[in-house]
């Protein structure tokens, strides 16, 4: 029974000691799951996350493989870095892309050029969101993840496409000329 005992607590250490260094590895350059709190992702159409508010917060999957280039399309919901406190990630979707020329809604100047390496971030209820309205166009190096999934609660499963609400996103160049 000793040999025994042994024997397994030797296989499982060594499992553990295999397992996690790859779990780690999966979770930092693949994807990982995360809570959306707060009310700043409530009012767009589709997906809009936590549609009930208060306690009940939706779990999304952040899909890291997917912009390991940086690269995000308009209408995506991504997690950055936050500008103002680099402890705290938030979740956002992007309206606008460098070189887009983008409406603000309280941003100090009206209209911004996004400048090359960043892109212009909104929460979906604009008077509850701490956003590029706040703190101006963020640098693409502190992307985290696309939200690619709602896989909590259970009767929200879904897919999150990439959407961008009827009145946001970048000017035309005629809007811009005339």
């Amino acid at each position: 029974m000793a040999w025994g005992g042994r024997r397994y607590l030797r296989a499982f250490v060594g499992g553990f000691f295999v397992a996690v260094p790859v779990t780690v590895t999966a979770l930092d350059r693949l994807a990982y799951v995360a809570r959306v709190e707060g009310a700043s992702m409530q009012l767009c159409p589709q997906p809009f996350l936590n549609p009930e508010g208060g306690s009940d917060c939706d779990v999304v999957l952040l899909n890291r493989w997917s912009v390991r280039n940086y690269e995000v399309r308009r209408g995506d919901i991504v997690s950055v870095m936050s500008p103002k406190n680099p402890q705290q990630k938030i979740i956002k979707r992007v309206i606008g892309l460098e070189g887009d020329f983008i409406r603000t809604l309280s941003y100090k100047n009206r209209y911004v050029r996004v400048p090359d390496g960043h892109f212009w971030i909104e929460g979906d209820h604009h008077g509850h969101s701490l956003d590029s309205n706040s703190f101006g166009p963020v640098s693409v190096g502190l992307l985290h993840g696309r939200a690619s999934h709602i896989v909590w609660p259970p009767n929200r499963w879904q897919r999150i496409e990439a959407s961008l609400p009827a009145d946001r996103g970048p000017l035309d160049t005629e809007e811009e000329e005339g």
